[in-house]
């Protein structure tokens, strides 16, 4: 008797796409990624913009080629909602820091408030938090700082579009010094540290100031509406982790140059295409006539190249 062995069954269709994650307060980026790994079965899962463990709110992930498209989304403006402590400043800039000075804070006005405020916004040149992923010499400051160097970092170009004062709260020190928490909003360009912010907010008040809470409420055009909620991280509906398809994506996000099949092959084989008017220096999302993301184009030029081809001819 012949014995015969079935045939192997197809392998499913790689999961591709965005997930836009209400990070919860706690986690890691990383651990959030390692979660969505295990929970859409494919290693390749990557993070925009890094959150600290003790903020919350949205972490663009790309699943399969959506880790491609990460990039361009990591460039884009960033609204904050965080809680400033006026009166103390930390290590770390933030609450997970040792308190370095305490200062009465009672005496801060509102209308000197919003002019601190005022006084950060717009084009600035921020020192970034010492701990903090900015690289020295190739090692990550945090890590310095952790393993007892002196850091000191140089300042970068970055811009506050808003610097919003919502609300202030009488607080106080343990050992009795009156403080003052100010809850704020901001919208900032990709870089900008709001730890940062919240120190120069104390040292222009003249009192020093760190970051207590911060909640990331929006990347680019995605914000906390289209966040998938913390418990599904752990507690995944019936129909699985819903991704965003990268067409989908990239035409909320990106201008959007509608191109031929012909001109589709011509990207997927490493050639250029004419670029669509007006000439541009943002990312430009190429869409076939199949509706699929194509690529993403550097259209500065008369003739667009491909800064990344999501579908290579032939594959």
């Amino acid at each position: 008797m012949t014995s015969t062995t079935p045939p192997a069954s197809a392998p499913a269709t790689a999961p591709q796409g965005l997930l836009v994650v209400d990070k919860p307060q706690g986690w890691t980026s990383h651990d959030v990624v390692a979660r969505v790994r295990r929970l859409v079965g494919t290693r390749r899962v990557g993070h925009a913009g890094t959150l600290d463990p003790m903020a919350t709110g949205v972490l663009m992930l790309g699943v399969g080629r959506g880790t491609r498209l990460l990039t361009f989304l990591v460039g884009c403006d960033k609204e904050y909602a965080a809680t400033v402590r006026l009166g103390q400043r930390t290590t770390t800039d933030d609450a997970d820091g040792q308190t370095l000075a305490t200062a009465d804070a009672s005496l801060v006005t509102g209308q000197a408030l919003a002019a601190a405020a005022t006084g950060l916004t717009g084009p600035l040149e921020q020192v970034p938090a010492s701990v903090s992923a900015v690289k020295v010499d190739g090692r990550r400051a945090y890590a310095r700082v952790r393993a007892g160097e002196a850091v000191e970092l140089a300042a970068r170009p970055v811009t506050v579009h808003r610097f919003a004062v919502l609300d202030t709260r009488p607080a106080r020190s343990p050992d009795g010094t009156p403080l003052l928490d100010v809850d704020v909003e901001v919208e900032v360009s990709s870089g900008t540290y709001v730890r940062a912010l919240a120190r120069d907010l104390g040292d222009a008040l003249g009192v020093g100031g760190h970051l207590t809470a911060l909640r990331r409420t929006r990347v680019g055009r995605f914000d906390l509406a289209r966040a998938l909620p913390p418990q599904a991280l752990t507690d995944p509906a019936d129909g699985g982790i819903p991704l965003l398809p990268l067409a989908q994506a990239a035409r909320e996000q990106f201008r959007v140059h509608e191109i031929s099949a012909a001109q589709a092959r011509a990207l997927g084989f490493g050639q250029r295409i004419p670029s669509a008017d007006p000439p541009t220096d943002q990312p430009v999302a190429a869409i076939g006539p199949d509706g699929d993301l194509v690529a993403m184009l550097d259209e500065s030029r008369p003739e667009a190249r491909a800064y990344v081809v999501f579908a290579p001819a032939g594959s």
